[in-house]
């Protein structure tokens, strides 16, 4: 980073890198920097002047990390029943190369099994599809399952309190019952962990077998009105507050602004 005013400094100046990357438009940008809204590197930053080396500085607004490289992609998907979580099934079943057709080298973050429906972050950013997946950094996912039997508060608190699975021990963040109707109950359940299956497994070992099971949200990036199928590109908003939750920040939803999802091609498009 650089404070000089020299047109001829290495560097781009700091407005242009931020209206580059989408935050607002430069004169806006201009006013969060001399606001003192923006860090570069942890540093508060007032100057106009300051120039920075994208591929290298860290640059937040108001708190909120700015991705600055363009380059990278990050989409919410939906994924439909049956669907492996996989780039490319060795065995020919359905996978999420269907769905990102027209998305150059992304990959999923993390699995769901394919009896599990829900939200899929897809991302060519490998650092932050590392930190997202890996429990120490404690990005939750929330999930909703339709189980057997009448759950009852008792369970809850055995779910919250934990317990030990062949794979070793495991409690819920968070778990509350949504309804109970007929011999059936909806729970909804929040972890840390990523370990297989480990929502089912958690529900068997209290003795109430997984009947439906959808992750609603993933950190701060909720499905939404996202139907099965369909995948949307993040906002600029629920980027930076992903990029957050990675770091340790709040997992917070952001107030996405929704566009209607892309339609999966068929079946047999072109796979890249």
């Amino acid at each position: 980073m650089s404070n000089s005013n020299d047109e001829n400094a290495s560097g781009v100046r700091l407005q242009k890198v931020m209206a580059a990357a989408g935050v607002a438009s430069r004169r806006v940008c201009e006013d969060y920097i001399t606001q003192g809204r923006v860090k570069v590197n942890g540093k508060v930053v007032t100057e106009l002047g300051t120039r920075i080396n994208p591929d290298v500085d860290k640059v937040t607004v108001g708190g909120t990390p700015i991705q600055l490289d363009a380059s990278r992609v990050y989409l919410a998907l939906n994924k439909p029943y049956g669907v492996v979580s996989s780039m490319a099934d060795e065995n020919g079943r359905g996978d999420l190369s269907q769905f990102v057709v027209g998305y150059d080298r992304v990959f999923n973050v993390g699995r769901l099994d394919a009896e599990t429906t829900g939200l899929i972050i897809m991302t060519n950013d490998g650092e932050l599809a590392h930190k997202l997946a890996h429990p120490k950094f404690g990005v939750t996912k929330t999930y909703v399952a339709r189980v057997e039997g009448i759950v009852t508060p008792a369970t809850v608190h055995k779910l919250l309190s934990g317990f030990e699975l062949e794979d070793g021990a495991i409690k819920a963040d968070k778990a509350h019952i949504v309804d109970v109707s007929g011999n059936e109950s909806l729970v909804e359940v929040v972890l840390h962990s990523g370990r297989n299956r480990i929502v089912r497994r958690m529900f068997d070992f209290v003795g109430h077998p997984v009947l439906g099971l959808v992750r609603r949200q993933f950190g701060p990036i909720q499905l939404g009105p996202l139907k099965e199928g369909r995948v949307r590109e993040l906002s600029k908003i629920e980027v930076g507050a992903l990029l957050k939750a990675a770091e340790g920040g709040v997992d917070r939803a952001p107030r996405p602004r929704v566009k209607p999802g892309k339609a999966a091609p068929a079946k047999n498009s072109k796979r890249r």
